[in-house]
């Protein structure tokens, strides 16, 4: 019940170069005191270093401390001690190196202290408990909703299909270098009334500019995970093509009063939606992690991500964090994480 409770009340720490500190905890970047009653929800980029977990409230720090002893309990339940991962001080202060999914959980720090009555010598031992819940979370991955809109001589004929399958070839061409291409490509052909111009017909094209073309992980240089590498090629992408619709603007306005073809860009009709995908065994929860609601956390115990959703679905039977898949697959078992 304790453990489940941490869940209620949180303060964020981000890594220094992503976002700066947001508790009043810290007196340094990447040092984190403890709470009386009050855990803290801390999130730390995969692969990266924890902050500093310091075994005692920010006020106790300031006084005197008579025979100190610290005990750090992990998500295991079990006693943590110094390791190649997990690094303890002397006086209690707690970091874990390369932060992966499994690592998540509560850490709970036992401080024990003495004091002492100096005119009887009478001493007194008290302890108390700090709370960290700590969770693993990664950027998510950008793909980018396009659609725009071209005026057509007719809506019968297959002039509309070339066209379509040419501004496609277009596209991919402009983005390859990135390792983006283009994906889900649709159209349809309307007829559509224009005050002072009449009926016109245009093509509806929608298409997603996604960042995994074959190959994309040649662009990781070897790296473990490449979101950095791969939301910078994505947002290239997307400014290049915009640059592209752009140009076509242009032409439009600047073509020295010939008369225009029959199929043509529709100038403003460029719209750009960003969505966001979180890999399997991560997922987005702004209820839980509202500290982190742009993150992709990774899924508590009894939710799993089997792909690149954006929410982590219930399954009872998983014990872990970070599961990419339900051990029971019955369909009263699977539900979207609340």
């Amino acid at each position: 019940v304790m453990r489940t409770c941490v869940l209620l009340s949180a303060v964020l720490w981000c890594l220094t170069g992503v976002q700066c500190p947001r508790s009043t905890l810290f007196n340094k970047k990447g040092f984190l005191y403890g709470k009386i009653g009050q855990p803290d929800k801390i999130y730390v980029e995969l692969h990266q270093n924890s902050p500093v977990l310091i075994c005692m409230d920010f006020k106790l720090s300031k006084k005197e401390i008579v025979d100190p002893t610290y005990l750090w309990i992990g998500p295991n339940e079990k006693t943590l001690t110094g390791n190649n991962r997990i690094n303890i001080t002397e006086t209690g202060q707690l970091m874990v190196k390369d932060f992966l999914e499994p690592l998540s959980g509560l850490y709970t720090c036992t401080l024990s202290y003495k004091t002492v009555k100096a005119e009887t010598q009478e001493e007194k031992t008290v302890k108390k408990r700090y709370d960290f819940m700590v969770f693993a979370y990664r950027e998510p991955d950008y793909s980018y909703q396009m659609a725009v809109r071209f005026t057509t001589k007719s809506c019968i004929g297959r002039y509309n299909d070339v066209f379509f399958r040419v501004l496609k070839k277009i596209l991919d061409s402009l983005i390859s270098d990135l390792s983006c291409h283009v994906i889900e490509p649709s159209y349809k052909c309307h007829s559509v009334e224009i005050p002072e111009h009449g009926l016109i017909h245009e093509l509806f094209i929608a298409f997603q500019v996604n960042p995994f073309a074959p190959g994309w992980k040649g662009a990781c240089n070897g790296s473990v995970d490449c979101e950095d590498t791969t939301n910078h090629n994505i947002l290239q992408a997307r400014d290049r093509i915009e640059d592209f619709f752009r140009s076509q603007a242009y032409i439009f306005y600047h073509n020295f009063n010939k008369t225009l073809p029959a199929m043509h860009f529709v100038d403003h009709s460029l719209q750009v939606v960003r969505l966001d995908s979180c890999r399997p065994g991560f997922g987005k929860n702004e209820r839980l992690h509202s500290n982190c609601a742009s993150c992709c956390v990774v899924c508590s115990p009894a939710t799993f991500s089997p792909d690149v959703n954006v929410i982590c679905q219930t399954c009872f039977s998983v014990l872990t964090y970070g599961a990419k898949s339900c051990p029971q697959t019955s369909n009263k078992n699977q539900q979207y994480e609340d």
